[in-house]
């Protein structure tokens, strides 16, 4: 999916752009438009017809949001909720000169659902999307800088972009551009390092921390933005840090009466514990990296989905398995098992963990593998019957789902 967004190979994005400089891509370059993501008509429905409701909606207008009461109400009977889109506010508000802004379209609009899954794969690194849809002649936000790695997919229209390098490179998720509002002003008075107007189907990828601002031309401009939150070494050092917490000497209390109102009460402590720091990190390396690592996992858990599973139509397909169904292990779902005991293998998933006789490892690994399964088919069981009662129990599960063979 990156090779959607990028017109240069995965090799060359990560070792001349990641993280280090934009990335102009032309439609001619790359091998398709976006309009199968998100179109003017597309954006019509979810006004009008999704019942979308806030924080998934904001509008703004040069840098400042409009007050939400503005363009939401109640949905009316049945659907009191006072925080909908209310399509008529909506229009009010865009024909006065607001950007619309849809929040989180990874999260309830199906073709973008399914392409920030698979950008997501690509990059191993948390994946959102919003859209920003601007009337004719009017900017959304003044210049700053985002705290996470942009993809601007331009969908329809045509847009200006002023791209200025970063007056704070690298910037954390904390360290927002208000921070430095004066020097971005400054920055964004001197030569640009891009100024291009973006045509339907070019793409441009901007690294955190570069300074932009976009004005929309003669026509409506709808463009996706692809934020990427990239992990750093700075998660990895808290990480570290956490894992330290096991330590009882780094738990005691510092002196009665310390009062650090300066530096200096201070000091002496902290190169204290700096040593008793780098002593632990040299004697425990392998523990409290293991440690670390496994904090970063469980961040990334929770900063990323599996594909959503269709209840009814799994049930159905629980009730309707054979030898011949078709499954496959579900798209982005993180599993691991373990197989230590020697009566049982354990199917450790992130929210819980599904144990199986021993006898089912290698049916087990063949489906964590990926590749389309049939009950028929799984290695290491008696027969056939046996590996229906497994494959139901991990549909049921949500583990497997519905496949077909490639």
């Amino acid at each position: 999916m990156l090779g959607r967004c990028v017109a240069c190979g995965r090799d060359e994005f990560a070792r001349d752009f990641w993280g280090r400089q934009p990335l102009l891509s032309p439609a001619a370059r790359l091998p398709r438009d976006f309009g199968d993501l998100l179109s003017p008509q597309m954006v019509d429905e979810i006004i009008a017809e999704r019942g979308v409701r806030t924080p998934f909606v904001r509008m703004a207008r040069e840098g400042t949001l409009v007050d939400r009461a503005c363009f939401t109400r109640s949905g009316g009977f049945g659907a009191l909720m006072p925080d909908q889109i209310d399509p008529d506010g909506v229009l009010t508000q865009f024909a006065a000169g607001a950007t619309i802004v849809l929040q989180g379209l990874h999260r309830f609009w199906p073709p973008v659902i399914d392409f920030v899954r698979a950008l997501t794969s690509d990059l191993g690194h948390p994946v959102q999307t919003n859209a920003y849809i601007t009337p004719p002649a009017n900017r959304g936000f003044e210049p700053h800088y985002d705290v996470h790695d942009v993809f601007v997919l331009q969908v329809s229209g045509t847009k200006r972009w002023r791209v200025h390098e970063p007056v704070h490179h690298h910037p954390l998720a904390d360290q927002p551009w208000t921070d430095h509002r004066e020097a971005i002003a400054a920055r964004a008075t001197e030569e640009p390092v891009i100024d291009t107007v973006l045509q339907p189907g070019d793409s441009l990828y901007l690294p955190r921390g570069w300074v932009h601002s976009a004005e929309a031309q003669g026509e409506t401009s709808i463009h996706l933005t692809v934020g990427v939150a990239p992990f750093t070494g700075h998660d990895i050092a808290s990480a570290l840090v956490e894992a330290l917490a096991s330590e009882e000497s780094l738990r005691e209390s510092l002196p009665l009466g310390l009062a650090p109102v300066d530096a200096a009460r201070t000091e002496e402590h902290a190169r204290a514990v700096l040593d008793v720091v780098a002593n632990l990190m040299s004697e425990k390396q392998d523990e409290l990296s293991a440690l670390a690592g496994g904090t970063l996992a469980t961040r990334y858990l929770e900063l990323t989905r599996p594909a959503a599973v269709r209840p009814l139509a799994t049930l159905d397909a629980v009730a309707s398995l054979d030898a011949d169904t078709v499954l496959r292990w579900r798209d982005g779902l993180h599993g691991s098992l373990d197989d230590t005991s020697p009566d049982t293998v354990v199917l450790t998933l992130p929210t819980k963990a599904i144990t199986f006789p021993a006898q089912c490892a290698p049916a087990l690994r063949a489906i964590l593998a990926g590749y389309p399964v049939t009950a028929g088919s799984l290695p290491g069981l008696d027969d056939a019957a046996d590996g229906v009662v497994v494959l139901r129990r991990l549909l049921r599960e949500a583990v497997v789902v519905p496949g077909r063979v490639p």
